[in-house]
């Protein structure tokens, strides 16, 4: 079992818990958002896990098709049953994503049928386009740059982006969370601790994840950039 992060490899002991956080085996960044233990990958019983040992923090964690995604909060574990698995997590601003691979994969997944039209569908859930065009202003950075780190904008730099008024935009991220949220995916929505970035970051982490939006998207943007230039 291996895990990469920003281009660096490191080879997992099957006798040793492997450590990601602000220390350990992988130090990810002196991030004072991130927990200085994290998570850990331990082997039992011939089974690979990834525990999540902090106290505050979740991680989005799926297969490299996107198909099989899972939440990780704090205190739970899930077997790597795959050859890639990919995994986003949140501290402050900042959006990091790792790559777990493993030689002896439990299951593969296979490639679901996804219609293409007018509006986005993934499985049974359908964006409009302003919609995903509210999802790729959040996700922008991370999408172009996968596999490193990136910062998630706030609502009102995102709003710049696409031209809509901070009004506009919460509603329509209002919209967009609770279409999700009906559709399962959690930490979206909640009581008063549930802050506004947590909740951008949820998105983002999901919407990438899945591959709800990719970087070839991306170019519903500069569209939608090009389309506000020749308005004025």
């Amino acid at each position: 079992m291996q895990v990469e992060f920003c281009g660096e490899w490191f080879d997992l002991d099957e006798r040793e818990p492997f450590l990601i956080g602000r220390e350990g085996d992988l130090e990810v960044d002196d991030n004072p958002y991130l927990h200085r233990q994290f998570l850990t990958i331990t082997q039992v019983e011939g089974m690979w896990w990834l525990n999540n040992v902090g106290s505050r923090l979740s991680a989005t964690v799926t297969d490299s098709d996107g198909h099989v995604q899972a939440w990780l909060a704090p205190g739970a574990r899930l077997p790597l049953v795959f050859a890639r698995t990919t995994v986003l997590f949140t501290a402050g601003p900042t959006t990091y994503e790792l790559t777990i691979v493993g030689s002896s994969p439990t299951f593969t997944s296979s490639t679901p049928s996804l219609h293409a039209g007018g509006e986005t569908t993934i499985g049974p859930i359908t964006f409009t386009e302003s919609q995903t065009l509210l999802i790729l202003s959040l996700a922008e950075p991370v999408l172009l740059g996968r596999g490193t780190t990136a910062s998630i904008p706030t609502s009102a730099t995102a709003a710049r982006r696409l031209g809509w008024n901070i009004t506009k935009f919460n509603r329509k991220l209002d919209n967009v969370c609770d279409k999700l949220h009906r559709q399962g995916v959690r930490g979206l929505r909640g009581g008063q601790q549930q802050l506004a970035v947590n909740r951008r970051a949820r998105l983002v982490e999901h919407a990438v994840a899945s591959r709800l939006v990719t970087q070839a998207d991306l170019e519903l943007l500069e569209a939608n950039a090009r389309e506000m230039q020749a308005q004025e």
